[in-house]
């Protein structure tokens, strides 16, 4: 067996006496290399400021600011202050804004600072946001925007909504030093790189090779292989092995999903991650995948779909949102939802929008769910 493998014979075994072999001090244990680092990283974090009855500030004086509630970012304590009628006499007509640092430890901080107004879907508008250069934080020390926003400018906004209004500040402290501890750890010879199954599988899907079902979606032609969809899905499998008519045809129509909106859905079978999509198209893309996700029974993706609407929840989409929800049986996504609709602000803007009709129309029930919910607030 040893020659046949191609290893060398073993030496015969000797009756004379054995022979010391002297491997030093070591024991031919792996060497071994410690590390350490000191690292200067940024912290940074941001703090959310509302002003209502904006018109019972006015009049304070110039000058005269109120101050917000504390709040830790980077092991410091910080606040706003708001200036209604201006922090300096030539700059009357502005409200100002400022950050303040609020502690009493000795070391000084460097940090940069954005002072955004928010519109009222949270957003940042981007003609009412300041940021700063790297500035200089002593203990009880502060900076700021002398010239934030007109008061006209925001009186006459859609920003200013009755008689209230948003601001963000954003910190980022830079020089945060810290120290990671010493660690040993064995010289590694071979290293193994990541998965690239994702990558492979990808190619095949994108060259079509092998592809034995096409699909024709929205004027477009998909060419897909039956044993990974059905695999990854058991809708899938049903119409293609099972006893559908689907199961030996070799091209396949679906008419109610967009081709864009199947694509992406084919991406993830293939690779269990969604390709890029345009900022301004993820919201809508994500309410037809959830769809797509809930009919072809891809959990995961459906989940990933509800939580990236998680994020997108605003008065102009609360309705459609939890119509959706209740549609597809989407506990998380409806639970946030009713959330964001128990304040009086919201639910008020909310029954106002046009995604209410379709709301009231398509889901009747959630809305006796609804009222028990604000009920028990």
């Amino acid at each position: 067996m040893q020659r046949a493998l191609g290893l060398p014979r073993r030496p015969a075994m000797s009756n004379s006496s054995p022979s010391t072999v002297n491997v030093g001090a070591t024991n031919g244990s792996t060497p071994s290399q410690t590390a350490s680092a000191i690292v200067a990283e940024v912290v940074s974090g941001s703090h959310v400021l509302t002003i209502k009855g904006y018109s019972r500030t006015k009049g304070l004086g110039i000058g005269k600011c109120i101050t917000s509630e504390k709040f830790a970012i980077g092991g410091h304590d910080w606040c706003i202050r708001y200036y209604p009628d201006g922090q300096v006499m030539e700059d009357a007509d502005w409200v100002a804004v400022h950050l303040k640092r609020d502690d009493n430890t000795d070391e000084d901080v460097k940090a940069t600072y954005k002072i955004s107004l928010l519109d009222q879907d949270g957003l940042l508008v981007s003609s009412h946001s300041h940021t700063s250069e790297l500035r200089g934080f002593s203990p009880k020390g502060g900076w700021g925007f002398n010239k934030f926003i007109r008061r006209t400018d925001l009186e006459e906004s859609n920003y200013l909504k009755d008689d209230s209004f948003s601001l963000k500040c954003d910190i980022a402290i830079t020089g945060v030093i810290r120290t990671v501890a010493s660690e040993t750890r064995a010289t590694q010879f071979v290293v193994v790189p990541p998965s690239d199954l994702h990558g492979h599988l990808l190619q095949l899907l994108a060259s079509g090779h092998a592809g034995d079902v096409t699909f024709e979606v929205g004027g477009e032609s998909f060419t897909a292989h039956r044993y990974i969809l059905a695999a990854r899905s058991s809708v899938f499998m049903a119409e293609l092995f099972g006893s559908m008519k689907e199961k030996e045809a070799s091209c396949v129509r679906i008419d109610d999903m967009e081709a864009r909106v199947f694509k992406a859905m084919l991406h993830f079978i293939y690779t269990d991650s969604l390709p890029e999509i345009d900022g301004a198209e993820v919201m809508e893309m994500a309410q037809h995948l959830l769809v797509a996700a809930d009919r072809y029974n891809l959990d995961r993706l459906k989940l990933i779909c509800e939580k990236t609407l998680c994020d997108y929840i605003s008065r102009n989409t609360a309705a459609v949102t939890l119509a959706l929800a209740e549609q597809h049986g989407c506990a998380g996504l409806k639970e946030a939802c009713f959330t964001f609709l128990a304040t009086v602000e919201n639910l008020k803007a909310v029954v106002a929008s046009d995604g209410f009709a379709h709301l009231r129309s398509s889901c009747s029930s959630i809305l006796e769910e609804l009222v028990t919910r604000l009920n028990s607030c």
